[in-house]
């Protein structure tokens, strides 16, 4: 299965002949690729999978889905603990 994250725009340039950025995915702070997302801004929220930014969101809609991930997360902590 493959999973694209919502990630908060930190900042965007040019890397060589390439739009990129650095982006936050709930703490953890990577690089990415906008070529595929060139109206993207610092501050909004995009989709990110395999290292490209494909789509825009709503903070509102990134915010709901990185709790979720972060519940998921939790329960297999907890189900970790309990073998």
């Amino acid at each position: 299965m493959c999973l694209g994250v919502p990630c908060k725009i930190l900042e965007i340039y040019k890397k060589d002949t390439l739009t990129m950025g650095k982006v936050d995915f709930g703490g953890v702070v990577r690089e990415v690729c906008f070529e595929t997302l060139p109206d993207a801004l610092p501050g909004e929220y995009a989709i990110v999978h395999v290292g490209f930014a494909i789509s825009k969101l709503s903070e509102a809609d990134a915010l709901d889905t990185l709790g979720l991930l972060k519940e998921m997360n939790d329960l297999a902590d907890l189900e970790d603990q309990n073998q």
